[in-house]
């Protein structure tokens, strides 16, 4: 047990804290920002004083689409329908997205007419309530009139929707539900349930709650019996799903169940099926999962910044087994996939095609410098010698940016206090030990590149070397004195901060190695030894022969930083992954220190949190039985997980939000940051920790002929 688990600590906590996320569950573009907070507030509510407002509202709030009117239908087009009795009514009223069929109803409690949208007309409910419906001029008051909609109390209208998922489980599944933000009751919801049992009779209907509120009205629903399925069901359900779109040709290579993926070899045109979860891969030309896996895993982070076409496909080894060795043509869409051999044109093509990659641009070092900083003290532009991870902590650090949950004040961004250990400390090691020729003598041998077995054995070689040979003294003793004068000699993570990761285009997420919750000089040691050794992983040399950085130009530096209680820890993207919702946070969470489990990937708990309207989506729960925990002993232990427990409740994914939104504004050149948080709960108290900052890559294919 302690083997494996220490495996898994060795393929580094940035990797296992990388995890999963969304789904097809949402259901339109626009729709998340019909509901502004701001034009929620009842006309004679007084407005709270100007800089509370500025501090608790997200920057640029007011909802572009809120106060502009939808435009006038097509004349003539019959838009709305009272009932819907057969499957071409339906059809067209609804509209297609990721393999389900969505539409809306509207229901006016005042006179108990249901009017079923055609939502090819009708992007927001508002577009036909306020627009077509009571034709009223999109003024400020009236919206917030409107919006009203959304609360407890419906003065007029439940707004809702209908969607079709055609094959859960085999079967067709039909729900309704109600935007994240609506507050509900359980008598609203039957109400409108009744009204839908009478108009619509294609399908039995099943109520799905999309929201932590949601689900505990759901549960007050059983004396009304109305059936409801939650999004973590349907999410384990769905029989694909697509994670990087695109299409490609290549030789399909099917991996046996639970192969070892170290073991195995992978051509740079593989199309890579994937029967077991895995921590990483080498890079191939596509990724087809069985297992089903999510957009924030490291093997489709990998897909994405190599602009491959990757999705989970349940039944793709069985369907498929035929086409195994052979050349396949693969395509990725939202709505559905296609594997099939490849035409000799098609083949053709791809021979003769050659992959445009960006260039990455590797940073200047300095190699001269050998102060041990701490992180409050490092820039970004220190980048050049302590390595963009611990740069980018501390320019978050010194910038002290406030906030706090209720007012926007008096709390600076959480960033575990830590030090920086600089380039040259590695090369200086390197050099003593006389394996700097050693470095190089592996460079210039033609095996390298040609021979995958004597490139993995020489590298196991080097790393070893590496490890085994003793730090200096000297450097040690300043290492462990730091340690101890600037962080109380507390458990800290030794963690990598190469000037070959967090860069635009190649973040080098996973590729170098974390040692969690070191206590003592002995374990300090080695751990820093380890972390220098893991710029030479066969992962990273792979990945970086991908990306054509030289490898002789790559250093380690180390972070050492103040280890965190953790009760759960994830990863936060600053934007809807799939791209569907404006202003909406993709957030992932797992249990303790958030690290892969020993019995193999488990799902975890998902969350879309939308900024312009303070609405938090539920797609999956966290499903795992046990989590990683720091031992009081130094490394870590397995121990169960709370039970019936949301991670990620409304006021948390709020609060992470807007910690993310103010470090967003850090970066401001960055289009989508990529942040790993870790929570703390200590008597009853939530603190978020921020521990990495980078860019997220995103790459589409492009492929041109020679």
């Amino acid at each position: 047990m302690q083997k494996t688990i220490q495996k898994l600590i060795s393929l580094s906590l940035t990797c296992a804290l990388i995890l999963c996320a969304t789904t097809v569950l949402w259901l339109t573009k626009a729709d998340a920002r019909r509901m502004n907070p701001e034009l929620m507030k009842p006309p004679s509510q007084p407005a709270a004083n100007q800089q509370d407002q500025v501090a608790r509202l997200p920057e640029n709030l007011l909802c572009q689409d809120c106060l502009k009117p939808s435009p006038p239908p097509p004349a003539g087009k019959r838009v709305w329908e009272g009932e819907v009795r057969d499957a071409a009514t339906w059809t067209r009223l609804s509209k297609t997205m990721r393999g389900s069929e969505y539409s809306k109803f509207v229901l006016d409690v005042k006179t108990n007419k249901i009017y079923f949208v055609d939502s090819n007309v009708f992007t927001l409910h508002a577009d036909f309530v306020v627009d077509y419906l009571k034709k009223l001029p999109r003024t400020t008051e009236n919206m917030r009139a409107y919006n009203q909609n959304y609360s407890t109390q419906k003065p007029q209208f439940i707004l809702g929707y209908l969607t079709h998922y055609p094959n859960i489980n085999g079967k067709d599944l039909w729900t309704f539900s109600f935007w994240e933000g609506d507050t509900i009751t359980p008598k609203g919801i039957r109400r409108a349930y009744k009204r839908l049992l009478q108009t619509f009779s294609i399908a039995k209907l099943q109520f799905r709650p999309d929201s932590s509120n949601q689900e505990k009205v759901a549960a007050q629903l059983k004396p009304y019996k109305i059936a409801t399925i939650n999004n973590n069901q349907i999410y384990k359900s769905l029989p694909y799903q697509a994670f990087n779109l695109g299409k490609t040709v290549g030789t399909l290579h099917i991996v046996p169940p639970k192969a070892d993926i170290e073991s195995i070899t992978f051509a740079d045109d593989d199309i890579a099926l994937l029967q077991t979860s895995y921590p990483d891969i080498a890079p191939v030309a596509g990724i087809i999962t069985t297992q089903f896996s999510t957009p924030l895993s490291h093997v489709n982070l990998r897909a994405s910044s190599w602009g491959i076409p990757n999705a989970t496909i349940k039944n793709a080894s069985a369907d498929y087994e035929k086409l195994n060795g052979r050349t396949v043509f693969y395509e990725v869409k939202e709505d559905g996939f296609s594997l099939r051999e490849a035409t000799s044109d098609e083949a053709s093509q791809h021979k003769n095609a050659v992959i445009n990659k960006k260039v990455v641009v590797m940073p200047t070092v300095d190699l001269s410098t050998t102060a041990l900083l701490p992180l409050g003290e490092i820039k970004a532009t220190d980048a050049t010698k302590y390595g963009a991870k611990t740069a980018n902590l501390g320019e978050m650090m010194r910038a002290k940016i406030p906030m706090s949950i209720e007012s926007g004040f008096g709390v600076p961004l959480n960033i575990p206090d830590g030090f920086g250990v600089p380039f040259s400390y590695y090369v200086a090691h390197i050099k003593a030990h006389g394996l700097d020729a050693k470095i190089t003598a592996i460079l210039q041998d033609e095996r390298f590149s040609k021979d995958p077995a004597w490139r993995k054995q020489s590298l196991a070689d080097l790393r070893a070397a590496i490890q085994t040979k003793p730090l200096d003294d000297k450097v040690l003793l300043k290492i462990a004195s730091t340690w101890q004068s600037q962080l109380k000699g507390a458990g800290v993570f030794v963690r990598s901060s190469t000037n070959a990761e967090d860069l635009k285009g190649f973040n080098g997420a996973g590729l170098y190695d974390t040692v969690p919750n070191v206590r003592d000089e002995k374990e300090l040691e080695a751990a820093i030894k380890q972390v220098w050794a893991s710029v030479w992983n066969l992962r990273a040399v792979e990945e970086r022969n991908h990306f054509g950085i030289p490898h002789a130009q790559v250093y380690p530096a180390v972070l050492i930083q103040t280890g965190v209680n953790a009760a759960a820890a994830g990863v936060l993207l600053t934007t809807d992954i799939w791209g569907h919702q404006p202003r909406t946070y993709t957030i992932n969470a797992k249990w303790g220190l958030g690290m892969r489990v020993v019995e193999g990937q488990k799902i975890a708990e998902q969350i879309l949190f939308d900024l312009g309207n303070d609405g938090t989506r539920v797609i999956s729960r966290s499903d795992e039985s046990t989590m990683l925990v720091a031992s009081p002993k130094g490394g870590v232990i397995e121990k169960a997980v709370p039970k019936s427990e949301a991670i990620l409740t409304e006021k948390r994914a709020k609060t992470l939000s807007m910690f993310a939104s103010r470090t967003a504004k850090i970066f401001k050149n960055t289009d989508v940051l990529d942040i790993e948080w870790v929570l703390e709960t200590k008597d009853g108290k939530d603190t978020f920790w921020l521990v990495q900052a980078r860019p997220y890559v995103q790459v589409r294919p492009n492929v041109e002929k020679k």
